[in-house]
């Protein structure tokens, strides 16, 4: 394992689940329901996630380097694109209807669970999470990194969601996360160049 690649995994995960539909979901949930037990039941979630997205990213490196580059340049880019240019409004608003289209009468943990585990399925960290498997062929330190990442924004929008974002608007989240997405687009096509 390298403890630079799972901080740089951590630290790229991080910012880009900020400003996500999913951590929205979370936020809300956790000031319905006791915010212990929303992120116990969000956590497994993306525990789960992780582990698929790091298998898919180890067949992605099946494929030659050059397509990998590619492919990872491609969807930094996509997803750059995706918070710089998609409204914040419209994360709130598909945050709160996942909470709303959980199933009734579960408890919070079951709750949590569902709803961001259905939430996160072709989300653009489990994607990330994906290529950085393929680019860097260490599948337990990007797993680590990514987990981490994940349950730490778990935590902070179930326990303290609603003061983050009194602090730090959501828009600035999602452009810092873009600016950071699109620096990795710049680099991942660079080494695709050169390589």
């Amino acid at each position: 394992m390298q403890p630079g690649l799972i901080l740089g995994v951590f630290a790229l995960i991080f910012v880009a689940e900020l400003p996500d539909k999913t951590m929205i979901a979370t936020l809300i949930m956790g000031s319905r329901y006791r915010p212990a037990l929303v992120w116990i039941g969000a956590t497994a979630a993306f525990t789960i996630h992780a582990a698929i997205a790091v298998l898919a990213g180890r067949l992605l490196a099946l494929l030659p380097h050059a397509w990998v580059e590619g492919v990872t340049a491609l969807l930094f880019a996509g997803g750059a694109a995706y918070l710089l240019f998609v409204p914040e409004k419209e994360e709130e608003e598909e945050g709160a209807e996942e909470v709303e289209v959980a199933p009734a009468g579960l408890r919070p943990i079951a709750t949590a669970f569902v709803v961001i585990f259905v939430g996160e399925f072709g989300d653009l960290t489990q994607i990330l999470t994906a290529n950085l498997a393929a680019k860097y062929h260490q599948p337990w330190s990007v797993f680590i990194g990514a987990i981490a990442a994940l349950t730490a924004v778990a935590a902070l929008g179930a326990f303290g969601g609603r003061a983050l974002l009194r602090v730090l608007p959501l828009g600035v989240i999602r452009k810092a996360g873009g600016v950071l997405l699109a620096g990795f687009a710049v680099y991942s096509l660079v080494a695709l160049i050169r390589g």
